[in-house]
Order: C-alpha cells, then sequence, then structure tokens
C-alpha cells in the first residue's frame, strides 16, 4: 500500500467516533497513568522526608497517603471532614505519635460549613466519601445530603506553622474543588514559597462552571513555581 492511502485510512479512522466502551476505557488508561505517575512522585517525597519534617495532608480521607507519610517519621497533621471516613482514617492511624488527626475541612476562611456527600454515598460509603465536597454545583453531588463541618482557616495555619518552623516539607491537597479559593488565597499572600513540595488533586471536571478560573490558575502557576515544587496534576 502507498502512503497516499495509509494516510487516508489513518484520517478515516480518525473520523469515526468512537464507542462508549472505548471513550471508558481511554479515560481508564489517562487515570491509570496519573495514577502511577502520582505514586511514582510520592515515592520520592517520601524518601526525602525525615523526622522533624513536617507533612500536611488536606483531604485524607481513609489515610492512604497519610500512612506514608507517618512511616518517614516526619510530623504529618491530617485533615479529613467527613464523619465517615474520618472513622476509618482514626482506626489506621489514631495510635501514631508522630501523626495529629483533624476532622475538619481547610479553606480560605473558617467557621462551619455544609459538607454535600455524593449521589451514591447511601449506597458506598467508602468510595464515595472521597467525593464530599464543601463546594456547591459539583456533578454527581446530592446537595439535599449534608452534615455540617467545622472549617479551618489553612492560610493561618500554614503562617503559624512556617514562623514555628521555617518551612512546610509537604503539603498534599485534594478537598473536592476547594483547593480552587485556596490556592489562589495562599497565592496572593504569599504562602507558597515557603512550602518545600506541594501536590494538588484540582477538580476542574466537577465543577464545570468553575473551568475558566482553574485554567487561570494553571496558567499562573506555571509561571510562577516550577513542577518540583508545586504539582496540580496529583490523583
Amino acid at each position: 500500500m502507498d502512503k497516499p492511502d495509509k494516510q487516508a485510512r489513518r484520517a478515516a479512522r480518525k473520523q469515526q467516533p468512537l464507542t462508549e466502551d472505548e471513550r471508558k476505557a481511554r479515560r481508564r488508561a489517562k487515570r491509570n497513568l496519573r495514577h502511577a505517575e502520582a505514586m511514582g512522585f510520592l515515592k520520592g517525597v517520601t524518601a526525602m522526608l525525615k523526622p522533624g519534617d513536617l507533612a500536611l495532608d488536606c483531604g485524607a480521607n481513609v489515610g492512604v497517603v497519610s500512612s506514608l507519610l507517618a512511616e518517614t517519621g516526619a510530623d504529618v497533621i491530617s485533615y479529613e471532614p467527613d464523619p465517615y471516613a474520618f472513622a476509618q482514617l482514626n482506626a489506621a492511624l489514631g495510635d501514631r505519635q508522630n501523626v495529629q488527626l483533624v476532622n475538619a475541612a481547610v479553606g480560605a476562611s473558617s467557621g462551619t460549613v455544609r459538607l454535600m456527600r455524593a449521589s451514591n454515598f447511601d449506597d458506598d460509603k467508602k468510595s464515595a466519601s472521597v467525593k464530599s465536597t464543601i463546594v456547591d454545583g459539583g456533578r454527581m453531588i446530592a446537595a439535599e445530603n449534608y452534615v455540617d463541618v467545622k472549617l479551618l482557616d489553612f492560610l493561618t495555619i500554614l503562617s503559624d506553622e512556617i514562623e514555628n518552623r521555617g518551612e512546610i516539607a509537604f503539603v498534599k491537597m485534594d478537598i473536592e474543588g476547594a483547593e480552587l479559593d485556596l490556592l489562589e488565597a495562599m497565592d496572593a499572600a504569599d504562602l507558597i514559597k515557603d512550602i518545600r513540595c506541594l501536590v494538588v488533586e484540582t477538580h476542574e471536571r466537577k465543577f464545570a462552571e468553575l473551568r475558566p478560573r482553574f485554567r487561570a490558575l494553571r496558567e499562573a502557576f506555571s509561571k510562577k513555581y516550577p513542577v518540583r515544587q508545586v504539582n496540580l496534576d496529583w490523583i
């Protein structure tokens, strides 16, 4: 077959719409790749942590990442607002001397806030608890299924810890959309420069109305912070 025929066949394949199964397979492959990359990044982070360092896990859920951080001997503070997930977190890490568990959400202000659950929360609490959010308008969220939780001012927490320690070694942030306001506020307060490594899962897909702000944030951060310090592609 000559070259023009090959190019025509490639063009035809590109124009042919993917089936739903093919689209799901592609999304699954991308998720698996991001997971592998994130876990590799985390392995590098844990290799650098040592006793006396401080690691903050925001959106700790049941403690998978917190457990890995705790094994380094670093001081770990884990924040998890969902009562169900916090009970699992406490069962896993409640007896660790270098781990502090905090049953609260983090944000750019303090008070009490509504934590909304996923629409399938009552059917599968373990899997659905990772989707609980304090941000309105989330995809697959049942706004009527909520609990009121404490909200902590993370800017003050960071400022106090930086003043006490000089820097924060590691921050992991997976807080289901609330990261947008918080990252903007952290940047405006010039707090990120004193965090050795910050990894964040952003949730553009979950909050369609926030996508322009997420794009602007990504563009600004890519110019201001090296990816080895600020990674916005956490899983």
